[in-house]
């Protein structure tokens, strides 16, 4: 059997996992059964051959995975409301807002606020542009990890990182070609090196070389609006590291290289109990059976 690439995604009180033609989104209704919601999916490549190109296929999985996350979190927000609550779909006009102020905030966090601190910090440092884009590359990861390190410790993000823990053993056994079992998932590693929150800490890293052909006399608004149009750059470049990563994590060089993504994800996961790892696998297996040809619909187990 060909090998199959599946990435996933922790949501409320679930898993969604993706595989190549298809996507499964599993949460545990308070009642306690499962709903899987499945579909079938065409990958963007075969409509657009450029989406095939090197850096550009990295760009857009970052605009693709954040359309897909937040139908996956709006659809799990539902199911595991109290069933006497009313559920509503976000509209396409909904969706596209909260999308917007997702992007709008990240930049602005990790993009936007790390520069405006750094230029203060100018009189300090001097005006070095090596020595102002280590400063603000220093700050953008550190306002990076004390985000994560600071909804770590939110009761209800525990559970979604618990969910994240499951996710990832979960792909650990298919890849390991084990039998999907609560007892085969259960005994892999919860530190997975194609997370996201690996993708995302090589973001922060990428970016401190890719900022640093920005001229340092152009004025500040210039430079804010050259990090925003570089950012699908970046994003591409960190998207063929990261493959590349998982194709030689056997090299002793590679392993150091990704350790401290592997790390981060010590704070972005957590040990699921035995229903949260069931909800993944079944998340899983319904991807599969998706890919492999299935039709469209709603399972409720």
């Amino acid at each position: 059997m060909a090998k199959i690439n599946i990435g996933g995604q922790a949501v409320i009180e679930g898993v969604m996992m993706r595989a190549p033609r298809s996507l499964a989104i599993a949460v545990r209704r308070p009642s306690g059964e499962i709903v899987v919601k499945k579909d079938v999916v065409v990958p963007l490549s075969e409509r657009f051959p450029a989406v095939k190109l090197p850096i550009v296929r990295g760009a857009v999985a970052l605009f693709s995975s954040l359309v897909t996350g937040i139908k996956a979190l709006n659809f799990s927000a539902n199911e595991a409301l109290a069933e006497e609550e009313e559920k509503k779909d976000l509209s396409p006009l909904a969706m596209g807002g909260t999308m917007a102020v997702a992007f709008g905030f990240g930049i602005l966090l990790f993009f936007i606020l790390p520069l405006y601190l750094t230029k203060l910090l100018v009189p300090i440092i001097g005006s070095s542009n090596i020595v102002f884009n280590l400063v603000d590359g220093v700050i953008r990861v550190a306002v990076f990890l004390l985000y994560i390190w600071s909804i770590s410790r939110m009761g209800d993000i525990q559970r979604v990182f618990q969910y994240h823990g499951a996710e990832h053993k979960s792909i650990f056994a298919f890849e390991a070609g084990e039998e999907l079992t609560v007892e085969n998932v259960q005994k892999h590693s919860r530190l997975h090196p194609r997370c996201g929150t690996s993708f995302l800490l090589i973001v922060m890293l990428v970016s401190i070389v890719v900022f640093s052909l920005i001229p340092k006399l152009w004025p500040f608004y210039f430079k804010a609006g050259a990090r925003i149009v570089l950012l699908p750059l970046i994003a591409g470049i960190s998207y063929e590291f990261l493959k590349w990563s998982a194709r030689h994590d056997q090299s002793r060089l590679v392993r150091l290289i990704i350790a401290p993504g592997l790390a981060l994800q010590r704070l972005t996961t957590r040990e699921p109990d035995a229903g949260q790892l069931e909800v993944a696998i079944r998340s899983l297996q319904v991807a599969l059976e998706t890919n492999a040809g299935h039709k469209d619909d709603r399972l409720v187990i």
